[in-house]
Protein backbone atom coordinates (compact mmCIF):
# COMPACT_ATOMS: atom_id res chain seq x y z
CA UNK A 1 0.00 0.00 0.00
CA UNK A 2 1.18 3.43 -0.80
CA UNK A 3 3.34 4.93 2.57
CA UNK A 4 2.20 8.39 2.43
CA UNK A 5 -1.45 7.68 1.66
CA UNK A 6 -3.94 9.07 4.62
CA UNK A 7 -6.68 6.20 2.84
CA UNK A 8 -5.19 3.16 0.53
CA UNK A 9 -7.36 0.31 -0.03
CA UNK A 10 -6.44 -2.99 -2.27
CA UNK A 11 -8.81 -5.26 -3.64
CA UNK A 12 -11.83 -3.08 -1.19
CA UNK A 13 -15.23 -5.38 -2.08
CA UNK A 14 -18.87 -5.82 -1.15
CA UNK A 15 -21.70 -7.64 -2.70
CA UNK A 16 -25.21 -7.32 -2.27
CA UNK A 17 -27.21 -10.61 -2.58
CA UNK A 18 -24.11 -11.86 -4.70
CA UNK A 19 -23.52 -8.74 -6.53
CA UNK A 20 -20.68 -6.26 -6.36
CA UNK A 21 -21.78 -3.33 -5.60
CA UNK A 22 -17.41 -2.56 -4.98
CA UNK A 23 -15.42 -4.57 -6.89
CA UNK A 24 -11.48 -4.69 -6.35
CA UNK A 25 -10.96 -1.29 -5.53
CA UNK A 26 -7.72 0.26 -5.42
CA UNK A 27 -7.50 3.82 -3.31
CA UNK A 28 -4.92 5.87 -2.64
CA UNK A 29 -5.51 9.31 -0.73
CA UNK A 30 -2.71 11.60 -0.59
CA UNK A 31 -2.06 12.78 2.75
CA UNK A 32 -2.65 16.74 2.73
CA UNK A 33 -5.02 16.46 -0.55
CA UNK A 34 -8.76 17.32 -0.82
CA UNK A 35 -9.67 14.01 -3.30
CA UNK A 36 -12.66 14.01 -5.37
CA UNK A 37 -14.82 10.44 -5.50
CA UNK A 38 -16.30 10.90 -8.65
CA UNK A 39 -19.01 8.39 -10.00
CA UNK A 40 -22.20 8.43 -11.34
CA UNK A 41 -25.20 7.61 -9.45
CA UNK A 42 -25.09 4.38 -7.69
CA UNK A 43 -21.05 3.53 -9.08
CA UNK A 44 -20.74 2.28 -5.77
CA UNK A 45 -19.49 5.73 -3.71
CA UNK A 46 -21.53 5.97 -0.63
CA UNK A 47 -20.98 2.02 -0.35
CA UNK A 48 -17.34 2.30 -0.49
CA UNK A 49 -17.03 5.25 2.09
CA UNK A 50 -19.31 3.61 4.55
CA UNK A 51 -16.59 0.59 4.22
CA UNK A 52 -14.14 3.49 5.38
CA UNK A 53 -15.91 4.31 8.27
CA UNK A 54 -16.38 1.18 9.37
CA UNK A 55 -20.24 1.22 9.04
CA UNK A 56 -20.29 -2.05 6.18
CA UNK A 57 -17.92 -4.84 6.48
CA UNK A 58 -16.10 -5.60 3.01
CA UNK A 59 -16.82 -9.01 1.87
CA UNK A 60 -13.22 -8.76 0.74
CA UNK A 61 -10.02 -6.75 0.19
CA UNK A 62 -7.69 -4.67 2.38
CA UNK A 63 -7.96 -0.88 3.78
CA UNK A 64 -5.93 1.16 5.49
CA UNK A 65 -6.29 4.55 7.29
CA UNK A 66 -3.10 6.59 8.37
CA UNK A 67 -0.85 4.12 7.50
CA UNK A 68 -2.38 1.23 9.53
CA UNK A 69 -4.25 -1.66 8.65
CA UNK A 70 -8.05 -1.67 8.87
CA UNK A 71 -10.90 0.96 10.78
CA UNK A 72 -10.54 0.25 13.97
CA UNK A 73 -11.63 2.83 17.50
CA UNK A 74 -8.27 4.50 17.26
CA UNK A 75 -8.67 5.55 13.42
CA UNK A 76 -12.19 6.23 13.31
CA UNK A 77 -11.61 8.87 16.43
CA UNK A 78 -9.30 10.75 13.51
CA UNK A 79 -12.04 11.10 11.17
CA UNK A 80 -14.91 13.54 10.57
CA UNK A 81 -17.78 12.92 8.46
CA UNK A 82 -20.82 13.98 6.82
CA UNK A 83 -22.66 11.30 5.06
CA UNK A 84 -25.70 12.07 3.03
CA UNK A 85 -27.80 14.61 4.96
CA UNK A 86 -26.79 16.11 8.56
CA UNK A 87 -28.14 14.86 11.28
CA UNK A 88 -30.10 18.17 12.78
CA UNK A 89 -32.59 18.88 15.19
CA UNK A 90 -34.45 22.07 13.66
CA UNK A 91 -36.04 22.89 17.24
CA UNK A 92 -32.66 23.22 18.21
CA UNK A 93 -30.31 26.13 18.17
CA UNK A 94 -26.69 25.69 16.25
CA UNK A 95 -24.88 25.54 19.34
CA UNK A 96 -27.15 23.08 21.00
CA UNK A 97 -26.74 20.65 18.02
CA UNK A 98 -23.27 20.65 18.39
CA UNK A 99 -23.33 20.00 22.18
CA UNK A 100 -25.21 17.01 21.44
CA UNK A 101 -22.21 16.36 19.11
CA UNK A 102 -19.46 16.94 21.98
CA UNK A 103 -21.69 14.78 24.25
CA UNK A 104 -21.62 11.55 21.66
CA UNK A 105 -18.04 12.08 20.81
CA UNK A 106 -16.93 12.91 24.34
CA UNK A 107 -15.33 16.02 22.63
CA UNK A 108 -14.94 19.33 25.47
CA UNK A 109 -17.79 21.71 24.57
CA UNK A 110 -14.96 24.94 23.68
CA UNK A 111 -14.44 23.27 20.47
CA UNK A 112 -17.96 24.44 19.49
CA UNK A 113 -16.54 28.36 19.20
CA UNK A 114 -13.88 27.22 16.99
CA UNK A 115 -15.96 24.96 14.02
CA UNK A 116 -18.86 27.61 13.71
CA UNK A 117 -15.89 29.80 13.08
CA UNK A 118 -14.17 28.02 10.47
CA UNK A 119 -17.70 27.52 8.73
CA UNK A 120 -18.89 30.94 9.22
CA UNK A 121 -21.63 30.43 11.22
CA UNK A 122 -20.38 32.07 14.71
CA UNK A 123 -22.55 35.24 14.25
CA UNK A 124 -25.36 32.16 13.78
CA UNK A 125 -24.79 30.07 16.85
CA UNK A 126 -27.87 31.08 18.90
CA UNK A 127 -30.49 30.60 16.16
CA UNK A 128 -32.71 27.92 16.00
CA UNK A 129 -31.62 25.61 12.77
CA UNK A 130 -35.20 25.47 11.16
CA UNK A 131 -34.50 29.21 9.85
CA UNK A 132 -31.57 28.05 8.46
CA UNK A 133 -30.85 28.37 4.43
CA UNK A 134 -30.11 24.89 2.87
CA UNK A 135 -26.36 25.77 2.49
CA UNK A 136 -25.96 26.66 6.30
CA UNK A 137 -27.36 23.50 7.05
CA UNK A 138 -24.82 21.77 5.29
CA UNK A 139 -21.83 23.68 6.50
CA UNK A 140 -23.61 23.35 9.98
CA UNK A 141 -23.18 19.44 9.24
CA UNK A 142 -19.49 19.95 8.16
CA UNK A 143 -18.66 21.77 11.85
CA UNK A 144 -20.14 18.72 13.02
CA UNK A 145 -17.86 16.69 11.27
CA UNK A 146 -15.12 19.54 12.53
CA UNK A 147 -15.47 18.77 16.08
CA UNK A 148 -12.19 16.91 17.92
CA UNK A 149 -9.72 18.27 14.83
CA UNK A 150 -9.91 15.16 12.89
CA UNK A 151 -6.97 14.95 10.33
CA UNK A 152 -9.36 13.29 7.83
CA UNK A 153 -12.77 14.60 6.88
CA UNK A 154 -15.03 12.14 4.22
CA UNK A 155 -18.07 13.84 2.69
CA UNK A 156 -21.03 12.22 0.83
CA UNK A 157 -22.11 14.37 -2.04
CA UNK A 158 -21.79 18.12 0.43
CA UNK A 159 -23.20 20.56 -2.07
CA UNK A 160 -26.27 17.85 -2.97
CA UNK A 161 -29.47 20.06 -3.67
CA UNK A 162 -27.71 23.72 -2.59
CA UNK A 163 -28.00 26.46 -4.77
CA UNK A 164 -24.87 28.42 -6.61
CA UNK A 165 -24.44 30.68 -3.60
CA UNK A 166 -24.10 27.11 -1.04
CA UNK A 167 -21.95 25.39 -3.44
CA UNK A 168 -19.67 28.41 -3.77
CA UNK A 169 -19.61 28.44 0.32
CA UNK A 170 -18.61 24.99 0.48
CA UNK A 171 -16.36 25.21 -2.36
CA UNK A 172 -14.17 27.89 -0.78
CA UNK A 173 -14.12 26.26 2.60
CA UNK A 174 -13.22 23.02 1.36
CA UNK A 175 -10.35 23.98 -1.00
CA UNK A 176 -8.58 25.68 2.21
CA UNK A 177 -8.62 22.84 4.16
CA UNK A 178 -5.41 21.14 3.60
CA UNK A 179 -3.57 24.27 3.86
CA UNK A 180 -5.36 25.93 6.68
CA UNK A 181 -6.01 23.50 9.06
CA UNK A 182 -4.18 20.58 8.33
CA UNK A 183 -7.08 18.32 6.99
CA UNK A 184 -7.35 15.80 4.62
CA UNK A 185 -10.83 16.12 2.48
CA UNK A 186 -12.16 12.79 0.68
CA UNK A 187 -15.42 14.03 -0.94
CA UNK A 188 -17.62 12.08 -3.00
CA UNK A 189 -19.85 13.47 -5.87
CA UNK A 190 -21.23 12.94 -8.88
CA UNK A 191 -20.47 16.50 -10.62
CA UNK A 192 -17.27 16.76 -12.14
CA UNK A 193 -17.07 20.37 -12.90
CA UNK A 194 -17.94 21.20 -9.53
CA UNK A 195 -14.71 18.88 -8.06
CA UNK A 196 -12.30 19.78 -10.36
CA UNK A 197 -12.09 23.35 -8.77
CA UNK A 198 -11.46 22.10 -5.63
CA UNK A 199 -9.69 18.62 -6.17
CA UNK A 200 -6.15 18.05 -6.77
CA UNK A 201 -6.49 14.47 -6.89
CA UNK A 202 -9.54 12.22 -8.04
CA UNK A 203 -10.81 8.94 -8.50
CA UNK A 204 -13.73 7.82 -11.05
CA UNK A 205 -15.55 4.69 -9.93
CA UNK A 206 -18.19 3.23 -12.37
CA UNK A 207 -20.27 0.07 -12.13
CA UNK A 208 -18.39 -0.47 -8.80
CA UNK A 209 -15.05 -0.52 -10.10
CA UNK A 210 -12.20 2.27 -10.40
CA UNK A 211 -11.83 3.70 -13.95
CA UNK A 212 -9.27 6.31 -13.29
CA UNK A 213 -6.88 7.77 -10.34
CA UNK A 214 -4.53 10.99 -10.59
CA UNK A 215 -4.95 14.43 -10.99
CA UNK A 216 -7.24 16.48 -13.90
CA UNK A 217 -4.44 16.95 -16.07
CA UNK A 218 -3.70 13.62 -16.46
CA UNK A 219 -6.90 12.42 -16.84
CA UNK A 220 -7.18 15.21 -19.81
CA UNK A 221 -3.96 13.68 -20.98
CA UNK A 222 -5.97 10.55 -22.12
CA UNK A 223 -7.76 11.87 -24.55
CA UNK A 224 -6.07 14.18 -27.76
CA UNK A 225 -7.40 17.47 -28.35
CA UNK A 226 -8.79 18.02 -32.16
CA UNK A 227 -7.83 20.71 -34.67
CA UNK A 228 -10.61 22.00 -36.32
CA UNK A 229 -10.30 23.69 -39.58
CA UNK A 230 -13.21 25.94 -41.14
CA UNK A 231 -13.11 25.64 -44.73
CA UNK A 232 -15.00 25.25 -48.14
CA UNK A 233 -15.70 21.53 -49.18
CA UNK A 234 -14.59 19.82 -46.52
CA UNK A 235 -15.31 16.09 -47.82
CA UNK A 236 -12.43 17.15 -50.68
CA UNK A 237 -10.23 18.43 -48.57
CA UNK A 238 -9.89 15.62 -46.14
CA UNK A 239 -9.23 13.47 -48.89
CA UNK A 240 -6.25 15.57 -49.94
CA UNK A 241 -5.02 15.33 -46.40
CA UNK A 242 -5.42 11.87 -46.33
CA UNK A 243 -3.71 11.15 -49.36
CA UNK A 244 -0.25 13.00 -47.49
CA UNK A 245 -0.91 11.00 -44.78
CA UNK A 246 -3.28 12.99 -42.64
CA UNK A 247 -6.02 12.02 -40.00
CA UNK A 248 -8.18 14.09 -41.56
CA UNK A 249 -12.20 14.05 -41.13
CA UNK A 250 -15.03 16.09 -43.06
CA UNK A 251 -17.30 17.40 -40.27
CA UNK A 252 -20.38 18.77 -42.62
CA UNK A 253 -20.91 21.20 -43.69
CA UNK A 254 -17.91 23.31 -43.54
CA UNK A 255 -15.17 22.27 -41.03
CA UNK A 256 -12.62 19.73 -41.38
CA UNK A 257 -11.26 17.52 -37.96
CA UNK A 258 -7.52 15.99 -37.41
CA UNK A 259 -6.00 15.08 -34.59
CA UNK A 260 -3.84 17.91 -32.12
CA UNK A 261 -0.95 18.72 -33.50
CA UNK A 262 1.63 21.80 -33.17
CA UNK A 263 1.55 25.32 -34.51
CA UNK A 264 4.41 24.28 -37.01
CA UNK A 265 2.61 21.38 -38.45
CA UNK A 266 -0.75 23.62 -38.20
CA UNK A 267 0.46 25.93 -40.83
CA UNK A 268 2.27 22.97 -43.18
CA UNK A 269 -1.56 22.06 -43.26
CA UNK A 270 -3.12 25.84 -43.91
CA UNK A 271 -0.64 26.40 -46.27
CA UNK A 272 -0.89 23.09 -48.48
CA UNK A 273 -5.25 23.52 -48.45
CA UNK A 274 -4.79 27.45 -49.89
CA UNK A 275 -2.27 26.29 -52.22
CA UNK A 276 -4.62 23.91 -53.64
CA UNK A 277 -7.61 26.31 -53.99
CA UNK A 278 -9.41 25.85 -50.79
CA UNK A 279 -10.84 28.73 -48.83
CA UNK A 280 -9.64 28.31 -45.50
CA UNK A 281 -11.43 30.71 -42.82
CA UNK A 282 -11.14 29.36 -39.33
CA UNK A 283 -8.39 27.41 -37.34
CA UNK A 284 -8.50 26.71 -33.58
CA UNK A 285 -7.72 24.00 -31.44
CA UNK A 286 -10.39 22.10 -29.68
CA UNK A 287 -9.59 20.57 -25.94
CA UNK A 288 -11.47 17.95 -24.20
CA UNK A 289 -13.27 18.90 -21.72
CA UNK A 290 -13.28 17.19 -18.14
CA UNK A 291 -17.15 16.34 -18.57
CA UNK A 292 -16.40 15.13 -21.51
CA UNK A 293 -13.53 12.74 -20.26
CA UNK A 294 -15.67 11.57 -17.40
CA UNK A 295 -18.37 10.85 -19.43
CA UNK A 296 -15.56 8.83 -21.78
CA UNK A 297 -14.17 7.08 -18.43
CA UNK A 298 -17.99 6.17 -16.79
CA UNK A 299 -19.29 4.93 -20.33
CA UNK A 300 -17.42 2.37 -21.90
Amino acid sequence: MMQDAIISTRGLTRHFGGRPAVDSLDLDVPAGSVYGFLGPNGAGKTTTIRMLLGLLRPTAGRLALFGREGNGPDNRRRIGALVEAPSLYPHLTAEENLRHTCILKGIPRRDMARVLAVVGLAGDARRLVKTFSLGMKQRLGLASALLGSPELVILDEPTNGLDPAGIQEMRYLLRDMPAAHGITVFLSSHLLAEVEQIAGEIGIIAAGRLQFQGTPAELRSRRRGWLRIGIDRPAVAAQLLQQQGFEAEAEPPDTLRLPACDGRQAAAINRLLVERGFAVHAISLAQPSLEEMFLDVTQN
